[in-house]
């Protein structure tokens, strides 16, 4: 069996697609679906239904993809074995976390990483949305719940809590609730409820069960944006709330309590790219643990 194929098999099956894979690949549509063709031949086995929506995994395919996946994760920790210790570490990293994180806190740290490692290239993808670790479209993801399924490593970074603010001038201009019952006398800024990743994230009815958003945004930089402008009371991650002087806590409703976790594909566990950028990641929130508390 051709290593070549296998490799090609695995990225025809995280992208969908055979186009997909040969442009992640840098390689020939036809090249991709001839290389395909002669792995199945060679395993006496039909891998992938073909679709007009692209390429879907037979049973046979599915069971193939755990070998491949353990093929994978044998070729990278080959090569990490033999690898020079002292060559600095490269290549490119990508980290998916959601846009409060990742903006807010992550993104004023990572130069810190690639000042370490010159040949570091760093991609984070700050954005209200989730990631595929199995088809690779992140290295590295910040979720907010430990991830029950799939051939993961997770680790718990960091508790985080939320909590009710508003500008300073919708304060003086309106008041503010003395408890969750007066919530619904206000303007209330909230998310897009169809759009949220986690059911973790839809904490709403936590603060009050008559929450109606008067101004739902999909980004929690944009909630707080739009608290910061005097549009209303919204719910907001306090590390975020407390670099912005203009904000004031509702304290009357008290705050709620999440968590971030750093979670990676076990295939790419040897990748010393990867655990540089892992371990990086969690020392620099351990450093600001104050931050967060």
């Amino acid at each position: 069996m051709n290593w070549d194929d296998v490799r090609i098999f695995l990225a025809v099956a995280r992208s969908g697609q055979i186009l997909g894979a040969a442009r992640r690949l840098e390689l020939n549509h036809a090249t991709v679906s001839r290389r395909i063709g002669a792995l199945e031949e060679a395993l006496r086995a039909k891998l992938f239904r073909r679709l007009t929506t692209g390429s879907e995994l037979t049973p046979a395919g599915e069971r193939f993809l755990e070998i491949a996946e353990r093929m994978e994760a044998d070729v990278i920790a080959a090569r990490s074995a033999v690898a020079d210790e002292d060559e600095d570490i490269s290549g490119s990293v990508r980290i998916g976390a959601p846009d409060g994180f990742g903006v807010a806190f992550l993104a004023r740290h990572l130069g810190e990483l690639t000042r370490q490692h010159r040949d570091l290239t760093i991609q984070l993808v700050p954005v209200p949305r989730s990631f595929s670790l199995s088809r690779r479209e992140a290295d590295i993801a910040i979720t907010v719940e430990r991830p029950q399924e799939g051939r993961l490593v997770a680790g718990k970074l960091i508790d985080y809590t939320l909590g009710l603010f508003a500008s300073r001038d919708y304060a003086e201009r309106y008041g503010l609730p003395k408890n969750a019952a007066e919530l619904p006398q206000h303007a209330l800024i909230g998310y897009v409820p169809d759009l949220i990743v986690s059911p973790s994230l839809d904490y709403e009815a936590e603060f009050s069960k008559d929450w109606r958003s008067a101004f739902a945004i999909s980004s929690a930089l944009g909630q707080a944006e739009a608290v910061r402008s005097g549009a209303g009371i919204g719910i907001l991650h306090t590390f975020i709330a407390r670099s912005m002087p203009e904000l004031v806590p509702v304290e009357a409703v008290a705050p709620i309590r999440r968590s971030y976790w750093l979670v990676y594909h076990e295939t790419v566990r040897p990748l010393r790219r990867v655990q540089a950028a892992a371990s990086f990641i969690t020392r620099v929130v351990e450093r600001e643990r104050g931050l967060f508390s």
